[in-house]
C-alpha cells in the first residue's frame, strides 16, 4: 500500500510553507532586536513551535501512506489522552477508557483496508453501545451517566472525528491523480491558516465579541478576516493540491474557516467548564494537542464527506 505519493505540487506548497515560517523567524528576530523593551517570548516560543509541528507533519506525510496513518494514529491517542487527563471518571468507570483507548488501532485497521463501511460506523454505533456494557460489568452507577457521556463524546471527537483526516490519505485509491496526502495538506493548512487569520485580524481590528462567556477574545472583525483569508488561501493551493473547480474551491475555504471557528469554541467551552486556560504546556506557546487540533474535530469530518461525496 503506497497512496502517500507526493506530487510535485505538494512540493511547491510544502516549500511555500518552511518559506513562510523563515519569513515568521526573520521578522521575530527583527522584532526583538528593534524593540528590546518589549517581550516577545510568546511569539518565538509559537513560531519555534510551528517549526518542530511541521518538520514532523512533513516527514510523516511524504515517506509513505503507512506511517502517515501511524502518525496520525498516535494523534488521535494523545488527543484523547490528554482529553481524559482533564475530565473527571469515576474510579469504578476507569477500565472503560482502555477500550476507549483499543478503538484506536482497531479504526484505523478499518482505514488502513479501505472497509469505509465499519470504518462510519465502528466508533458511533459499535463503540457507543459497548462501553456501557463494561461500566455496567462493574456494578457501579453512580457517576454513571457523566461518565459513558463524556468518554463518548472524547471518542467521538478526538477518535472518530480526527480519523478522517487518515481515510482521506486512502479516499483517492490508486488510480486517482490527485494524492490523498494532498488532500490532507490542504485541509492542515486551510484549518491552521484560518486559526492564525482569525487571531491576527481579531488583535487588530477586533472589537465586537461573538461568544463573549465562551471564548472573550473571539471578535466578529477576526470571524470574517478569517473566512476572507482562509477562502483566498483555497483559491490558490485548491488548484494545486485537490480536484475542486471553482465553487468547490470557494465553498471549501467557507466550509472550512466557519466550522474551524465552531471546532475552536467548542473546545474553549470546554476549557471554560473546567476552568483551565490550555489543555496542557505540551506545545510551548500553543498549550496543548486539544488546543492545536481543536478546528479539525469540525473541519476533518465535515471535509471528508463534502469531498466525498461531490468528487470520489
Amino acid at each position: 500500500m503506497n497512496l502517500g505519493k507526493i506530487s510535485s505540487e505538494m512540493l511547491i506548497v510544502m516549500i511555500g510553507v518552511f518559506i513562510v515560517l523563515v519569513l515568521s523567524s526573520l521578522i521575530s528576530i527583527y522584532l526583538t532586536k528593534r524593540y528590546p523593551e518589549k517581550d516577545f517570548t510568546e511569539i518565538r516560543l509559537r513560531i519555534k513551535s510551528w517549526w518542530s509541528m511541521c518538520i514532523i507533519f512533513t516527514i510523516a506525510l511524504v515517506i509513505n501512506s503507512t506511517v502517515s496513518l501511524i502518525f496520525l494514529g498516535l494523534l488521535c491517542f494523545l488527543a484523547l489522552k490528554e482529553y481524559f487527563s482533564l475530565i473527571p471518571t469515576n474510579r469504578s468507570h476507569r477500565a472503560v477508557l482502555f477500550w476507549a483507548y483499543l478503538s484506536i488501532p482497531i479504526q484505523f485497521t478499518f482505514i488502513y483496508f479501505g472497509f469505509y463501511g465499519m470504518f462510519i460506523i465502528f466508533i458511533p454505533v459499535y463503540m457507543f453501545l459497548f462501553i456501557p456494557i463494561q461500566a455496567i460489568l462493574i456494578g457501579e452507577t453512580k457517576g454513571f451517566l457523566q461518565s459513558m457521556g463524556s468518554v463518548q463524546w472524547g471518542l467521538m471527537l478526538m477518535v472518530f472525528s480526527l480519523s478522517h483526516i487518515a481515510y482521506l490519505i486512502v479516499l483517492p485509491g490508486e488510480k486517482s491523480t490527485v494524492p490523498g496526502a494532498s488532500l490532507v495538506l490542504f485541509l492542515v493548512i486551510l484549518t491552521q491558516a484560518n486559526d492564525v487569520c482569525q487571531f491576527m485580524f481579531g488583535k487588530a481590528f477586533g472589537k465586537h465579541k461573538i461568544v463573549p462567556k465562551v471564548s472573550p477574545n473571539k471578535t466578529w472583525e477576526g470571524f470574517v478576516g478569517g473566512i476572507i483569508s482562509t477562502t483566498i488561501l483555497s483559491l490558490c493551493l485548491a488548484p494545486l493540491l485537490t480536484p475542486f473547480t471553482l465553487l468547490g474551491m470557494i465553498v471549501a475555504g467557507l466550509y472550512i474557516s466557519i466550522m474551524g471557528f465552531v471546532g475552536d469554541v467548542n473546545i474553549s467551552a470546554l476549557k471554560r467548564d473546567l476552568n483551565i486556560k490550555d489543555t496542557s504546556q505540551t506545545i510551548p506557546g500553543h498549550g496543548g494537542i486539544l488546543d492545536r487540533v481543536d478546528s479539525l474535530t469540525y473541519t476533518a469530518p465535515l471535509f471528508f464527506h463534502f469531498v466525498r461525496f461531490f468528487y470520489f
